[in-house]
């Protein structure tokens, strides 16, 4: 009997794969468990719709589309703007909101605040399915913070 290189448990010495780790103990069983997973690696590819290559068809951009989430690198000129954007009038709007906080309309300006912000956009994709576009993530914020305004304004 002869031992397995991985988990160095006995195996027959005729075995093709071992029975306690399952790798590969011949060169003929080794290029099939590799075809075997490459087979499996397109199955995957193909039913998350991002093609066998791992190409673009799964990433999300800043509009929404995809299934997944792109880097900024992967993002057009004009949506890191957009995301860069958001960013700061969300942090911008949350900080100016927190030195106004005993008035009742600095709340409304910390919600508008948090919901620009783009990994709120992800955050809400789970429980919805999408993520909220843009447009729609821009009009809360607009909602939250002239409402708000109108608050610290009136009060």
């Amino acid at each position: 009997m002869k031992t397995c290189p991985r988990c160095e448990s006995s195996i027959d010495d005729e075995a093709r794969y071992c029975i306690e780790c399952g790798a590969p103990q011949t060169e003929p069983a080794a290029e099939e468990f590799d075809e075997y997973v490459q087979r499996q690696a397109k199955q995957v590819a193909a039913e998350s719709g991002t093609g066998a290559g791992g190409g673009s068809g799964g990433e999300r951009r800043a509009d929404g589309a995809g299934s997944g989430f792109a880097s900024m690198e992967e993002l057009t000129d004009r949506e890191q703007l957009w995301r860069r954007g958001c960013y700061v009038a969300g942090y911008g709007t949350v900080v100016i909101a927190l030195t106004l906080v005993p008035q009742i309309g600095s709340f409304l300006l910390i919600l508008g605040g948090i919901a620009i912000l783009p990994p709120i956009r992800r955050l809400t994709a789970g429980p919805l399915g999408s993520p909220l576009k843009r447009e729609v993530m821009a009009g809360l914020y607009a909602v939250f913070a002239v409402t708000g305004i109108a608050l610290l304004v009136l009060l």
